[in-house]
């Protein structure tokens, strides 16, 4: 029987997940590693340009993969009709900007599996396996969302999140350089996670949000940067239709200095990915893209004045 009376728990608005008819589960790479177990892929092709997390189902189901490059629009260079019958070609959709390249890539590839990792609002196509992870976007510890038409009969434990919010709640309380170590270390802890069901915790903050605000929002920031740093980005990145970006992604000739300059400032920059310059030479253009490209934050805590802030420090810096 549940429990009656007593403490109250963390009070928490309700609402609906925004991908409530999807496979809920505790991260993304073990959404991938479902797509790998339940289709019963024997090989994957993965963009040189992608996170080393994505090996890890791989490694654990001991799967061969072969790695692929990207054009200059982030376009995979690929002769889709090399695909064996018993592999994979995964599809990054970079920042959330790329919708239209998944798109095309769906109509010339067969074994289809899109990365959304970086495009939570994007909608999956028909027929094409499609998972997305809730903390690149919202303060959430994990959780992650499959859209699939092929399901496991496994029956998976219930993920518990309750110890992993002291980088969340720490940064609410003090602020993020205090708690960066605690952000670490929740992400080591997710490493080599086995598959789970999504936890109740981190279902229920998912269900409180306010999906079509903060994609507004996104939405609007973007906008306000591209304005000001269109004429100094060496990419183009457009906003299509109905996209809601991740990050704002400005490519420059000299964005390692950039970088520290604004972290500097405290304004914290990721850099995608550590890995790729291990797996690439230094002449291609996914070791451009690592080096120099600026992965700027417009998510919904922020406004035009620190927006303004950052174009000043970049025009200055320039």
């Amino acid at each position: 029987m549940k429990e009656i009376g007593g403490y109250f728990e963390l009070e928490l608005p309700c609402g609906e997940e925004y991908h409530k008819n999807a496979v809920k589960l505790n991260t993304a790479r073990n959404a991938f590693e479902y797509v790998l177990r339940a289709k019963g892929y024997k090989k994957v092709y993965l963009p040189y340009y992608t996170c080393d997390v994505m090996l890890e189902p791989i490694h654990k189901l001991n799967i061969n993969y072969q790695f692929y490059s990207i054009d200059k629009q982030f376009r995979p260079v690929f002769n889709y009709s090399n695909i064996e019958d018993n592999a994979v070609f995964v599809y990054t959709n970079y920042f959330g900007l790329c919708d239209n390249i998944v798109k095309e890539v769906s109509e010339k590839c067969k074994n289809l599996t899109i990365d959304n990792s970086q495009a939570f609002y994007s909608q999956s196509l028909p027929g094409v396996d499609t998972f997305y992870s809730a903390r690149k976007f919202f303060g959430v510890p994990d959780g992650a969302y499959l859209n699939t038409d092929t399901l496991l009969n496994d029956s998976f434990e219930t993920d518990i999140s309750y110890q992993r919010f002291e980088h969340l709640l720490g940064r609410a309380d003090k602020g993020a350089e205090e708690f960066y170590a605690a952000f670490k270390k929740n992400d080591e802890v997710l490493s080599n996670q086995p598959i789970k069901q999504m936890s109740k915790l981190t279902q229920k903050l998912l269900s409180g949000i306010n999906y079509n605000a903060i994609a507004d929002i996104r939405k609007q920031n973007f906008n306000i940067l591209h304005l000001h740093l269109q004429p100094s980005n060496l990419l183009t990145p457009n906003l299509e239709l109905g996209a809601v970006p991740m990050i704002y992604p400005l490519l420059v000739s000299d964005g390692e200095q950039l970088k520290k300059k604004l972290i500097q400032n405290k304004v914290f920059v990721a850099t995608y990915w550590p890995n790729v310059k291990d797996w690439v030479n230094g002449n291609c253009y996914e070791a451009e893209l690592y080096a120099n490209l600026i992965a700027i934050p417009i998510d919904q805590r922020y406004s035009d004045f620190e927006l303004l802030k950052i174009v000043s420090l970049i025009n200055n810096h320039a």
